[in-house]
């Protein structure tokens, strides 16, 4: 492979904002894997967020990126997984598996898309020098005849219609929106882009903790909701305080932890067979391969409100964060019936998909 811009190369990143800047320019943001995609002829390799090579998981996609790419290019973009008409972010993380069969078998039952934003090299020029209006010109272009699995994000300069994407592409399974200033030059693990995602709060019964991986502070909150069965359903994390925060944390929990867990209702945990009838913590996948996954159990009393910006299934997609402590509910009231669900939308009216 000889190309003007070689891998690895970090993608350039977007910091959170609260509402959308009116830059020029704004797409959708897409739920997936960050990808650059690196092609010089028949040799196509898909270089990971961070930094690790995704060519030999998705050989669909690299097929069609042959057919729909120019013969030498280097195209940043989110590989993505279409079901049922919306992004289905869960079962593309299925895709990584070491063995090759399954690798072979999970092309053919769930293949993926490519969805491309930005345009670092093209023939023999490197364009990251190149203001982004210009690199979005020449994606346009160079991608005109790309059909279905290969998209250009759609893109607007209408802040009204920015703001109306905000709001209706999350039915689809986006999560927000990108501004992208048009004089910016392609600039590898910085964040001089901006995101804006949507924000809520849920009240959640706090059931254990783990610890931090510097040992003797808590790392992180172990979140649950109530489900329509009764059960307490482990739905995410809260992970993001200060140090101190932390160790304050250590005491204000310490009366309330659980040494038996029969009493605990995720007191299965450890036995993955359970795991099949309800959502706890410790569920081993090749995601989680190695770490420790014990927790420490804490009767489930307290309350905490947090902030989450939208579910995937029947659990937080990221990592939510601390609000406050809530004395005045009750952890009964903590249910699945207070998350607010985004109207449903068609994938497809978003992309021009054949399918």
């Amino acid at each position: 492979m000889d190309l003007p811009v070689m891998p690895p190369v970090k993608p350039m990143l977007a910091r959170s904002v609260k509402g959308i800047p009116d830059v020029g320019h704004v797409e959708p943001k897409w739920d997936g894997f960050r990808t650059i995609v690196f092609r010089d002829g028949d040799e196509v390799e898909l270089g990971s967020r961070n930094e690790r090579p995704m060519t030999r998981y998705f050989p669909e996609l690299v097929e069609a990126l042959r057919q729909h790419l120019p013969g030498r290019c280097v195209v940043d973009g989110e590989i993505v997984l279409v079901r049922d008409g919306r992004l289905d972010f869960d079962a593309l993380q299925q895709r990584i598996h070491p063995a090759a069969s399954r690798v072979k078998l999970l092309a053919e039952q769930t293949p993926v898309s490519f969805v491309a934003f930005d345009l670092l090299a093209l023939g023999d020029d490197d364009l990251t020098s190149r203001p982004f209006a210009e690199r979005r010109a020449l994606l346009v272009e160079a991608l005109a005849a790309a059909s279905d699995p290969v998209f250009v994000t759609p893109a607007t300069a209408d802040p009204a219609e920015a703001d109306d994407w905000f709001a209706r592409f999350e039915g689809a399974g986006l999560d927000g929106v990108v501004a992208k200033p048009l004089d910016g030059t392609y600039q590898p693990d910085k964040r001089v882009m901006f995101k804006v995602k949507h924000e809520r709060t849920a009240d959640c019964v706090v059931a254990g903790y783990r610890w931090h991986k510097t040992g003797g502070i808590v790392g992180s909150l172990l979140l649950g909701l109530h489900g329509d069965d009764g059960r307490l359903h482990h739905v995410g994390v809260a992970a993001s305080f200060p140090m101190a925060k932390r160790r304050e944390l250590v005491e204000t929990l310490a009366p309330y932890v659980e040494e038996d867990l029969s009493q605990h209702p995720w007191g299965e945990w450890a036995d993955q067979e359970a795991h099949r009838t309800g959502r706890m913590p410790g569920a081993v996948s090749r995601w989680s391969a190695g770490k420790d996954l014990s927790f420490v159990p804490l009767r489930p009393e307290l309350v905490v409100e947090v902030a989450y910006d939208h579910m995937e299934g029947d659990r937080f997609r990221h990592t939510a964060q601390f609000r406050r402590w809530r004395p005045d509910r009750t952890p009964e009231s903590c249910t699945y019936e207070q998350l607010e669900a985004p109207t449903g939308l068609d994938l497809g009216e978003i992309l021009p998909m054949s399918h």
